[in-house]
């Protein structure tokens, strides 16, 4: 690989054989796909049932996290969080530095929900969300929205969004006047569920946890 020029160190292509590099500091890549760091961290992708608490130890009493990972040995913790009705991605694990990178918001890293709400969205509900809606906690918008399906007086709709303030899909989609019925993460940054199953969980593989490092150049 190295001969065929595939591997580059801190963005240099190596091109001699015994190149030292130390793989705790030196970004390695292979085909432009990035080799994240050995380490023994966990790193656990989670789709999250409806009516699941978003703790490890929720104090009263509800269903939480502890029950779907008790069989997990290490110690894991969730990174950001979703509402108790809302469903779907979310990242697990015991790297508390990549966690903090990843939850800060300088990092704006993107979120996908796709979200069942009331009434028939118009067409000019993308353009008013990308400009920008105010809420009683300043103001918020999209980056993407698209519309999946109109039928019976509701509406499927999928959006991008990088900001992480409470409940914040929610209360946008309300304030527009369409109400969440349902509303799933499907996306977080680089990671999908690819049809993971509600309250399945998997580890992250080496592509997509060089991704992940790669979204907070970490």
């Amino acid at each position: 690989m190295i001969a065929q020029g595939r591997v580059e160190v801190n963005g240099e292509v190596i091109d001699v054989m015994g190149a030292r590099v130390d793989p705790l500091v030196d970004v390695i890549r292979v085909d432009g796909k990035r080799i994240p760091p050995p380490n023994e961290h966990a790193y656990v992708l989670l789709n999250k049932p409806r009516g699941v608490v978003t703790s490890m130890a929720d104090e009263q009493g509800r269903p939480d996290l502890s029950g779907l990972i008790a069989h997990r040995t290490d110690r894991l913790f969730h990174v950001g969080r979703l509402d108790t009705d809302t469903s779907g991605l979310l990242l697990l694990t015991n790297d508390g530095d990549l966690a903090h990178k990843l939850a800060h918001p300088s990092f704006e890293i993107t979120k996908t929900y796709v979200a069942l709400v009331d009434g028939t969205v118009p067409d000019t509900l993308a353009a008013t969300l990308k400009a920008g809606i105010e809420l009683d906690d300043g103001p918020a918008q999209v980056d993407r929205l698209l519309v999946k399906d109109r039928s019976r007086g509701r509406s499927i709709v999928e959006l991008d969004i990088h900001m992480g303030r409470n409940r914040i899909v929610r209360r946008m989609l309300d304030a527009a006047g369409h109400p969440v019925i349902e509303l799933t993460r499907t996306a977080f940054g680089p990671l999908d569920l690819r049809g993971l199953a509600a309250g399945a969980m998997r580890d992250l593989s080496r592509e997509e946890l060089g991704s992940l490092f790669d979204s907070v150049e970490a």
